[in-house]
C-alpha cells in the first residue's frame, strides 16, 4: 500500500553526486532550477561533473566561470542557455537526431549515474507525473543508476509516457514554483504571415501536423481557421494549438495511430498551455524515441512537417543548426519528421524560411557558410517555402532546384544567384 512521500532537503539529495558522475537534466519548462541552484553550491566538493541535457531555461547556475573545474556541459541540443559557452569553448554540443538520444543512454554510449527531473506531486496510487517534458527524460529515469525527484504541485499531470512511481525515486525534494514560460508570438512579421500563408495552402483538410515552437509556425496556425479536421503529432508545441482545439479544427478525429488524441514529446508556452494540458485526455506525452521514430510517423496519412531553416543553398541542401562555424542549435527532431511526412501517404515535407536575414542577407545562397551544418539533406527536401512562394524540389535536377529556388529567393538577390548557377552549371537557369 503506498504511504505519505519522504521528502528530504536538496543539498541531501544531491550528496549522492560525486566528482567524474555523469548527471541528466530534465529540460525545458521542467528544468530543476531549485536543484541546479544547490548543485552549484557544491561546486567546491566537486571536480569533472558532466551535465547532459538537451534543452535548459532559466538560470543554470552551474554555468558560471567559477565552477568550470567541478561542472562541464555536454549538451544535445544548443539553447540561448548555453550557446555563448559551446561557442567559446567553455560547453560542448552532441550532434544527433532527437528519436535516438534514448539510444544513447539504452546502449551505455552515455551511461547515466544521476538523473535530475522534475514532476508533479505523488497521486494516491503513488504515481509522479514527468509532466510537459517526456521527451528523452522517460529513458533517462528508466536508465539512470540513482534519480532524483523534484516534486512540484504546479507541474502538470499528463498522460502518456509520463507516469512514474515514486519507488523508482531515491529521493524526492519538494518545491512550490513555477514551471518555465517562454512566448513566440510577438516576433511574427510580415514575411512571416505571407510565409503561412502558402503552408496554409499546402494543407489539406485531415492532415495530420508537426510543428515546431517559433514566428512562422505560430503563424501557420493562425493560417488555419478554415480547416477541418486536423490532427497532430508533432516532437513539440506551444500556445498556438489552443484555438485550434478549442475550434474542434484540431481534433484527432482521422489520424490512423492514436485517434483522437494529440500526440507529443514535450510543451513549451504559457501557464495557459500547462493548465490546458493538466490532466487533460486529449494529450499523449511520449517518449520521443517513439514519438521522432519516421517509421511510426509515417504511419498517419497526410503528414505535414512544418520545419525552420537558416539558410539553403541553390541545390537544396539545408543548414538548421549553425551560423558557419557558430553553432546556434541542433540536429533535433527536424530529419525524423522530414523523413516520416515523406514515407507519408499523401505526406509534404516542409522547410520554411524568410528570404533574406533581419540584416538583408539572403538566406538562400550559392553555397553554405564554411563550416555549416547539414542538417537536412538536398535528397530529403521537398517542399521550400519563403515569403515569396513555394519550391518544390523532390525530382528536380540541380538546375531545376536552383530554378525554383532563384524563384522564392529575395528579388534583390535573384541576380546574384542567376550569376552564380551560370558559374557552378554554365547555363542561366
Amino acid at each position: 500500500m503506498y504511504t505519505t512521500p519522504h521528502y528530504i532537503s536538496a543539498d541531501e539529495a544531491l550528496s549522492c553526486i560525486k566528482s567524474g558522475d555523469r548527471v541528466f537534466l530534465h529540460g525545458s519548462a521542467c528544468t530543476p532550477t531549485h536543484l541546479l541552484k544547490h548543485l552549484a553550491q557544491r561546486s567546491n566538493t566537486l571536480t569533472d561533473v558532466e551535465l547532459v541535457f538537451i534543452s535548459v531555461y532559466g538560470d543554470m547556475y552551474v554555468d558560471q566561470p567559477e565552477y568550470r573545474d567541478s561542472f562541464r556541459m555536454n549538451s544535445m541540443f544548443v539553447s540561448n542557455s548555453i550557446r555563448s559557452d559551446v561557442n567559446n569553448g567553455f560547453a560542448d554540443y552532441i550532434p544527433v537526431f532527437l528519436s535516438e538520444i534514448p539510444e544513447l543512454f539504452k546502449r551505455g554510449i552515455l551511461t547515466l549515474d544521476v538523473a535530475m527531473v522534475h514532476v508533479s506531486p505523488p497521486d494516491k496510487h503513488g504515481y509522479c507525473s514527468l509532466g510537459v517534458s517526456v521527451d528523452i527524460a522517460r529513458t533517462a529515469v528508466n536508465t539512470a543508476k540513482y534519480v532524483i525527484a523534484q516534486v512540484n504541485p504546479q507541474v502538470p499531470r499528463t498522460h502518456g509516457d509520463s507516469l512514474i512511481h515514486s519507488s523508482r525515486f531515491h529521493s524526492m525534494v519538494y518545491v512550490d514554483e513555477p514551471l518555465h514560460e517562454a512566448s513566440f508570438g510577438e516576433r511574427v512579421g510580415e514575411a512571416e504571415l505571407q510565409i503561412a500563408q502558402h503552408i496554409a495552402g499546402l494543407i489539406e483538410d485531415r492532415s495530420t501536423l508537426q510543428m515546431g515552437i517559433g514566428a512562422i509556425p505560430d503563424a501557420v496556425l493562425k493560417a488555419l481557421t478554415n480547416h477541418k479536421d486536423l490532427g497532430v503529432h508533432t516532437e513539440m508545441f506551444s500556445d498556438g494549438l489552443i484555438p485550434l482545439f478549442d475550434a474542434d479544427i484540431v481534433n484527432n478525429k482521422y489520424k490512423k495511430i492514436h485517434p483522437n488524441t494529440t500526440v507529443s514529446g514535450f510543451a513549451l508556452g504559457s501557464k495557459k498551455l500547462y493548465d490546458y494540458v493538466d490532466d487533460n485526455p486529449a494529450f499523449e506525452f511520449l517518449d520521443i524515441d517513439y514519438v521522432n521514430e519516421p517509421s511510426i510517423i509515417k504511419q498517419n496519412d497526410k503528414v505535414v512537417a512544418i520545419n525552420s531553416a537558416i539558410e539553403v543553398d541553390i541545390t537544396g541542401q539545408v543548414c538548421a543548426d549553425s551560423i558557419g562555424t557558430i553553432q546556434y542549435s541542433g540536429v533535433g527532431g527536424q530529419m525524423d519528421f522530414m523523413r516520416g511526412a515523406a514515407l507519408s501517404e499523401g505526406g509534404k515535407p516542409i522547410i520554411a524560411l524568410s528570404s533574406r536575414t533581419a540584416k538583408g542577407i539572403s538566406r538562400i545562397v550559392p553555397v553554405l557558410k564554411p563550416g555549416a551544418g547539414v542538417v537536412t539533406t538536398r535528397a530529403h527536401v521537398h517542399y521550400l517555402v519563403t515569403e515569396y512562394g513555394v519550391a518544390y524540389l523532390f525530382g528536380k535536377n540541380l538546375r531545376q532546384r536552383a530554378k525554383a529556388l532563384i524563384e522564392i529567393a529575395h528579388p534583390d538577390d535573384r541576380a546574384m544567384l542567376h550569376q552564380s548557377c551560370y558559374e557552378r552549371f554554365k547555363v542561366f537557369v
